[in-house]
């Protein structure tokens, strides 16, 4: 527990308590959560769901057999990738959860996993917790922020057991090419590494990308398993609702974890999320016109506040470049103490974060507006 950083964004509520407390108006740019609601015909299938008597029974540990059915219907209709629902599919209680399981699933004390230098927090958090090392993969402009697990030493690859990457990336809003999942799998096919990713930004692309699954690579099921969450692709981040797929033999193992520790998702969400993933995607179309114009805003906006990005064609996220001079921690302070707006420092997501703050694009427009003019005229 000593060695357990606090946890990003429970940190980042504490601040803005602090905040709020203080009289200030705070406008968050930090955690993505979805501001628009979980669209309507998906809150009908629950509303109906619940009525249900044999829904409020415990559900099934790998999940209900119509869910994983749908999962894998979801998984062809989208990427045109065939899996067996029965053994290359599991419910999981929203990928966060999956994530953490995954350590003590593969890993052993004193094993290495590969973490991309910027990423989720628990891809390094879930190794701490058992006991696990973390080796982290250089990202930065110099690689276009691709992991480079090309360049991981021999010493620590005979170690390894388990490598994550996630495009399109948070917090980078980068986006893979396909050649780069190739050279991933080959990777870990060498080391025999399983090899998770982390899809969940599948749906959310900008100007006509569609970002890929790395299950439709050749070879990939062989070492590879994909999560996939409805958090962010259907506005259901409080539904805690969310699949792996991919490789059996790890699905399987990561299932036996899973129904040693925990009871499954209740029944009526996975029916709910079988509306999300096979009913009409419209929303999901619409939701992305959003985020591209919150995007194109920010982009607009940067300059203005001394900061600078790439564009990105996907994600709820823009990765900015601080003006030199201070650290990401400073700086996010800064932007708090001076604007009353929330900016996680890029360093709280690898040490390839450094120089970094990550802005959400999951903000009321009008307050997200307020919050950009804010930085412009006060920093």
């Amino acid at each position: 527990m000593a060695n357990l950083p606090p946890y990003l964004f429970a940190e980042i509520d504490r601040k803005k308590a602090i905040k709020v407390a203080e009289g200030v108006d705070v406008i968050s740019l930090g955690i993505g959560d979805p501001d628009m609601p979980t669209p309507q015909r998906i809150v009908d299938a629950m509303a109906q769901a619940i009525t249900v008597p044999r829904n409020h029974q415990y559900p099934a540990y790998a999940g209900s057999k119509p869910y994983r059915a749908a999962c894998a219907e979801w998984m062809k209709r989208r990427f045109a990738v065939e899996l067996d629902p029965d053994t290359e599919v599991l419910a999981l209680i929203g990928s966060k959860e999956g994530i953490a399981h995954l350590f003590p699933a593969f890993i052993n004390v004193g094993d290495y996993t590969l973490v991309p230098g910027v990423g989720y927090p628990v891809y390094t958090t879930g190794g701490v917790l058992i006991g696990g090392e973390t080796h982290y993969m250089h990202m930065g402009d110099d690689n276009d922020w691709l992991a480079d697990f090309e360049s991981t030493p021999s010493d620590v690859l005979a170690k390894a057991r388990m490598m994550f990457i996630s495009y399109p990336n948070n917090p980078s809003a980068v986006s893979a090419p396909v050649e780069y999942f190739d050279r991933a799998i080959a990777f870990a096919k060498e080391h025999d590494l399983l090899l998770v990713h982390d899809n969940a930004y599948s749906e959310i692309g900008f100007d006509g990308y569609r970002p890929p699954s790395i299950l439709e690579r050749p070879g990939a099921r062989d070492i590879a398993i994909e999560l996939f969450s409805c958090s962010k692709a259907y506005n259901m981040t409080g539904w805690r609702v969310a699949f792996a797929c991919g490789n059996a033999e790890a699905i399987k193992t990561l299932g036996t974890v899973k129904s040693n520790i925990d009871s499954g998702i209740f029944t009526a969400v996975q029916d709910a999320a079988i509306e999300a993933m096979l009913g009409p995607q419209d929303d999901v179309f619409q939701m992305c016109e959003v985020y591209q114009r919150r995007r194109d805003v920010v982009m607009k906006a940067l300059d203005s506040i001394g900061l600078t990005a790439r564009p990105s064609a996907g994600t709820i996220y823009v990765w900015a470049r601080i003006p030199d001079g201070y650290t990401s921690a400073e700086y996010a302070t800064l932007v708090l103490d001076k604007a009353g707006v929330i900016v996680p420092p890029g360093s709280a997501y690898g040490p390839d974060g450094e120089g970094y703050i990550r802005i959400s694009l999951a903000t009321p427009d009008d307050r997200l507006a307020e919050a950009l003019e804010r930085m412009a005229t006060s920093l």
